[in-house]
């Protein structure tokens, strides 16, 4: 069973301690960095990831203040924890969270760097489909709810 739970007092110090496998370290800035980052964009979410009690992911969410769209800013799952389906069971449940929101958007941006082929076929299976490179090289994906 997997759930998203908000980041606070007791759970965000080991959110610092997820890590991704050495070869994806490269393609996203560290929870700690990005917990951080959040405090100075309150209309962000940040979720922690539980398969049952378990803490294996992270993911940062929320209304890009550019474009006034929804953009999934991070998204992880710990090494350990990969590769069991639990990424597309998370990827869902935002997809959900962001749909139900009273402020939601038709369209849910991502970004991704193109030799993030894992995140590149994870984001296709639960729906998300390549619009082409962004101007900082990464590429862009949108889900729509239309």
């Amino acid at each position: 069973m997997i759930s998203l739970r908000s980041i606070d007092q007791n759970n965000w110090e080991a959110c610092t301690k997820l890590k991704v496998k050495k070869d994806q370290q490269g393609f996203i800035a560290s929870n700690l960095y990005s917990i951080a980052e959040s405090k100075f964009f309150p209309h962000w979410k940040t979720k922690a990831i539980y398969w049952e009690e378990e803490l294996i992911g992270f993911a940062m969410y929320g209304i890009d203040g550019d474009d006034g769209n929804y953009w999934i800013y991070r998204f992880m799952i710990d090494e350990q924890f990969q590769g069991l389906g639990h990424g597309k069971s998370a990827m869902k449940l935002i997809i959900q969270d962001i749909e139900s929101s009273e402020d939601r958007t038709d369209i849910i941006w991502l970004g991704y760097d193109p030799d993030n082929e894992q995140g590149r076929k994870l984001y296709a299976r639960v729906g998300f489909q390549e619009s082409g490179m962004a101007s900082w090289g990464e590429m862009l994906a949108k889900y729509s709810f239309c």
